[in-house]
This record gives structure tokens, sequence and C-alpha cells, in this order.
């Protein structure tokens, strides 16, 4: 955990604990259900943890806040970000019975009390929440147009609840009904890891 300890060395030991222990358990876990490649489990802890993380260094969460994690695949950002932010709810929420039940054993062995896992298609969900996040599950339009109903209006004391996905590459093209209401926070001003060099962090506020 050499980079996480690098980026965050403000974490408890808990946290730490937690994080070594996902890093430990995940791979095992994983062949069995294949929810991750070969190529990026061996990359674990900068290409999953590490870059779910990269929400935690432009985003604040309180308890008073909860979290939408839709397409969450193998808990990414879910479970690193619940993580860091202990007091936060979260709800991850995948179609496909393998994923979720594997975020499910993460969260058990993990002892993650703020969490619970839903299986169902975005598109399907009647839930509210203050943020929603996502990684790599589909374009800007189709996650807004998917999940802007289930973002509640901000109360005056909070930061601006919204949309935060993680993207890469070119984005121009896929932003251009945003470009003028989107955020756009390059991962890179915080991690120099080449792998993150294309890497960003899009934010739509409710």
């Amino acid at each position: 955990m050499d980079l996480i300890r690098k980026y965050f060395p403000d974490l408890s030991p808990l946290q730490m604990a937690q994080y070594e222990k996902l890093a430990h358990i995940l791979p095992p876990l994983n062949e069995k259900v294949n929810v991750i490649s070969r190529k990026d489990i061996a990359s674990l802890e900068e290409r999953h943890i590490l870059h779910s993380l990269s929400i935690a260094k432009q985003f604040q969460f309180s308890s008073k806040d909860s979290i939408i994690d839709v397409g969450t695949g193998g808990g990414f950002p879910g479970i690193p970000l619940a993580i860091f932010f202990p007091e936060t709810r979260f709800t991850l929420v995948d179609s496909i019975e393998k994923k979720t039940r594997l975020v499910e054993e993460l969260s058990r062995q993990l002892e993650l009390k703020n969490i619970r896992v839903l299986r169902d298609r975005m598109e399907n969900l009647d839930l509210k929440a203050d943020f929603v996040v996502s990684r790599a599950v589909a374009s800007f339009e189709k996650l807004y147009h998917w999940t802007n109903q289930m973002i509640l209006p901000a109360e005056p004391k909070h930061s601006p609840n919204g949309l935060i996905s993680l993207k890469g590459g070119n984005l121009r093209d896929e932003l251009k009904k945003f470009e003028d209401l989107a955020l756009i926070f390059p991962i890179s001003a915080w991690f120099e890891e080449p792998f993150f060099s294309t890497k960003k962090i899009v934010y739509l506020k409710k």
C-alpha cells in the first residue's frame, strides 16, 4: 500500500488495514468470478483503489451524505470510498449477480457497515442520494439520463450534490452537450503515475 500511504498519509491504522485487506482478499475471490481482468488485478492498488480515491481529493463527504455507486462492478469506486468516508452511507449497484455477490463478500470481510448492495439495472432504480459516482460504466450522457432523477437537491450547508464520474481519454465529443455545465478535474494534478495522465473526474452538479 505504498501508493495509498504516499498520497493519503493521514489515514487511520484501521483504514490502512482495510485497504491492505482489500488488496489481499480480492484477487483470490476474483479468480472465481473474473470481474477484474488479470492484467488489472496485478495493478490493483494503482488502477482500482487509488483511482477510486481520486474522488476523495476533490470531494469531502459527510455523515449526512448518501452516495450511490452505479455499475459498481468489483466494488469500485464504492468500496475504497466507503473505507475513506466511514460515516457516509453508500449503496453499491450492479445488474450482474456475480458482481453483487463479490461486493457483498468484500463488504462482509472488510466489516463495512456503511455499505448496502443492490442488484438491479440503473434505469430501474428508484433511489435517492446526494451524489452518484461511477467508473467506466457508460457515456456521460447515458449516466446523466439514468441518474439525474436520483440526485437530491443540495441543502444550503452542503457542497452541491451531483454526478461524479471517473473517465479517461479525450472527452470532447462525449461532453459536448455538457461543456458549459460539467467541471473536469485531471487526476494527474494529484497523482504522478503515468496511468493517471489521461484520467479525469467529471462532475455535474445538481
